[in-house]
């Protein structure tokens, strides 16, 4: 059996079972609020890399390619080494990386505060360790990879601003550690969700995050 049809083999078991696969925010107690840290917005046009983590990388690609002012969104992996990063053997959990989504988006259009605040209230649940719904282990960990002295500064005050405010039942579990490098997952990990809509764990676990986006966050949805 493929690590795919593993993977929407343990969702339907976890259906079965009666437990309801985490849907983006399930853990807030609260509405997110956005960041009180955070850049400003640039005055022309341009291109920065957000890296984050968050469970299996179809969703995360899924939410950040209909988010305004993203140019792109690409799964992948970080964390570990290049020899490793390859599906079935990051899927051991032994390898060090994470399921991970490279976001190549525009300053002058949204901030990586904004983003943060995509991925905290519809992307994932970040007080959840080492899993994400139906998915379990340190590949599917929290994390968000800062590529810059900034990023650092503003995904740390902004988990510290979360849990101070209790916006979540449990702590913030999300890692903030440096980006070292990022690998590309192989092609047909790419726009999966948007290849495979009626694949039972895309509409189950993915489908719903990307309808959260859009209710949640209207003036960011994009419908591309």
């Amino acid at each position: 059996m493929s690590r795919i049809s593993v993977r929407i083999f343990a969702m339907l078991l976890t259906l079965l079972a009666g437990a309801i696969a985490c849907n983006a925010g399930s853990g807030a107690s609260a509405p997110v609020p956005g960041p009180v840290v955070d850049q400003a917005k640039a005055a022309a046009s341009g291109k920065q890399t957000a890296v984050i983590a968050g469970g299996c990388f179809w969703g995360i690609q899924a939410v950040f390619q209909h988010v305004k002012g993203v140019v792109s969104a690409t799964s992948g992996y970080s964390g570990g080494s290049k020899l490793s990063a390859e599906y079935e053997v990051v899927s051991t959990g032994e390898t060090g990386h994470a399921e991970s989504v490279q976001i190549v988006y525009d300053p002058a259009q949204i901030t990586y505060g904004e983003l943060l605040r995509v991925f905290f209230s519809v992307a994932h649940d970040p007080t959840q360790l080492n899993r994400q719904g139906p998915d379990s282990g340190t590949q599917y960990r929290s994390v968000i990879f800062y590529g810059s002295d900034e990023q650092k500064k503003i995904a740390d005050a902004y988990i510290a601003q979360l849990d101070q405010a209790k916006v979540f039942s449990r702590p913030i579990v999300t890692q903030v550690v440096p980006l070292k490098a990022f690998y590309p997952a192989e092609a047909y990990h790419q726009n999966y969700a948007t290849l495979h809509p009626d694949n039972p764990y895309i509409a189950f676990n993915d489908a719903p995050k990307v309808e959260h986006l859009r209710q949640e966050f209207p003036a960011l949805y994009t419908g591309k």
